[in-house]
């Protein structure tokens, strides 16, 4: 939701449900979960930020998961999120490094959930704010 409407719920002039807010919220509760895996120290507004970029992905089983093993996939994720979301500019090298990395410290989980990549890759580049 964009902040206009989010100022309208304050106001009372719409109603969490009617924006999602409330689905959001226990979204990311059960994202935060599986983040704290990898970062007990997790902040839980840092996985709402990503858990609301991602949004409609995570509705459905296969695009809420990275599959590591698919180069077309990794680079999805460079393109998408490290230098579009994230605004980085490190070569392609650099960043496909990170994502393997971050596939290499998953290793132990046969799926790799959108949300935790996504905040371990931003973790990486210290860029969690």
């Amino acid at each position: 939701p964009g902040v206009r409407a989010i100022r309208m719920v304050e106001r009372g002039l719409l109603r969490q449900t009617q924006l999602g807010l409330r689905k959001v919220g226990k979204m990311a509760e059960n994202w935060l979960a599986d983040v704290r895996k990898y970062d007990s120290d997790a902040d839980e507004g840092v996985v709402g930020a990503i858990v609301k970029y991602c949004g409609v992905a995570l509705t459905k089983r296969d695009s809420s998961l990275v599959a590591m093993s698919d180069p077309e996939e990794r680079m999805l994720v460079r393109e998408n999120y490290l230098k579009k979301k994230l605004a980085l500019t490190d070569s392609d090298e650099t960043l496909d490094a990170a994502v393997l990395s971050v596939g290499e410290t998953m290793k132990a989980d046969r799926t790799k959930n959108r949300v935790t990549v996504y905040y371990l890759l931003a973790r990486h580049f210290g860029v969690l704010n």
